[in-house]
């Protein structure tokens, strides 16, 4: 009746304190964002909602579900399947095989992020709003009924008209007044915990930080080393159909953070080697330079290289602007020129 006369404006009502509305208020952005950042993570980590919602069904049984191929997995194994249908010693078989077998790497560091992510971080998200939150929900809905019944009481108080039913009234009042401060303390206690929810959540998000950090650059490590294995990936093939076809690996651009330790990389946008190369270019001269990359030579006008050796280059007029004439004792041949590093 009491709830009924307030919202029809009939009846009066005790505002909660400031302090408290505040707080409540926190508390309630706190759970809907929580549960926002928690689902999105987990469609992040499980983009397949059939498998996601099989895997929140056999946590609901205590039970575990069953190990399946994750996508980079299935992929990594068709790779693997087609280089050895194709012959591992043929170049597109040896290619498929080594990045099948990269993707399989790629698949177990997704485990790993998936597993180290849902321990340490919605793991945390979820019991505060199955847990903190439900109890917070509980003890509010309790000071909502407290706060109805002091009211009814005051309203009472002010329609007793003989002195009898007025103390009778005021008796009502101050116990259903202790009651409802009690409960607000209560709850004040519990909200409060908030600040300290927040302060976990912030470590939880560290952690789930580090785990992408340490998957990505695990994800890196394994394509660069791809890369050097390929070696010649994937402009020969390229250039065996179309000699002026775009110059080898130029794509590739390390994160500005690895490029310290990246210095293996074929990096095109370095303005030195950049302008040591056009200054060569135009020059009739030669440079020593050392190979970035093993190479196999496409064809008899090319020269295969090995990594790390040093070679010496030079231009030749009406040469395609992404190769050089390289020389090695009495071999020569065209040389990639992203797969060198010209030496002073």
């Amino acid at each position: 009746l009491q709830f009924t006369e307030e919202k029809l404006g009939q009846a009066e009502k005790t505002e909660l304190d400031a302090h408290l509305e505040n707080l409540l208020s926190k508390a309630e952005c706190t759970k809907l964002w929580t549960e926002k950042i928690m689902k999105q993570t987990e469609v992040l980590l499980q983009p397949n909602p059939n498998a996601r919602i099989e895997e929140f069904v056999y946590e609901k049984l205590d039970r575990k579900a069953p190990s399946r191929m994750n996508n980079p997995e299935l992929l990594g194994q068709y790779m693997i399947d087609a280089g050895n249908e194709f012959g591992p010693g043929t170049a597109y078989g040896n290619a498929l095989i080594k990045c099948g077998e990269t993707q399989k790497r790629i698949g177990t560091a997704d485990r790993e992020l998936i597993q180290t992510s849902a321990i340490n971080f919605l793991t945390p998200l979820r019991n505060f709003i199955e847990g903190d939150y439900k109890t917070i929900t509980k003890e509010r809905k309790l000071l909502q009924n407290k706060r109805l019944d002091l009211d009814a009481a005051k309203t009472r108080l002010k329609k007793a008209k003989v002195a009898e039913a007025r103390a009778a009234s005021e008796q009502e009042v101050r116990i259903t007044q202790s009651e409802f401060d009690r409960q607000a303390e209560i709850t004040r206690l519990l909200l409060e915990g908030i600040s300290s929810t927040h302060a976990h959540h912030l470590r939880c998000l560290n952690d789930f930080v580090e785990a992408q950090m340490t998957y990505y650059a695990q994800c890196y490590q394994y394509m660069l080393d791809l890369q050097k294995q390929l070696g010649s990936f994937p402009s020969t093939f390229l250039s065996n159909n179309n000699q002026s076809s775009t110059s080898p690996v130029q794509s590739v651009s390390a994160p500005s953070v690895l490029a310290s330790a990246s210095a293996s990389l074929p990096s095109v946008s370095n303005s030195i080697i950049t302008s040591g190369l056009s200054e060569l270019k135009s020059s009739s001269g030669s440079r020593k330079a050392r190979v970035l990359y093993d190479y196999d030579a496409a064809n008899s006008s090319e020269l295969s290289l090995l990594a790390d050796e040093v070679i010496t280059v030079y231009s030749i007029p009406g040469m395609d602007s992404d190769w050089l004439m390289g020389e090695r004792g009495n071999q020569k041949g065209k040389v990639p020129i992203t797969y060198l590093e010209l030496l002073n």
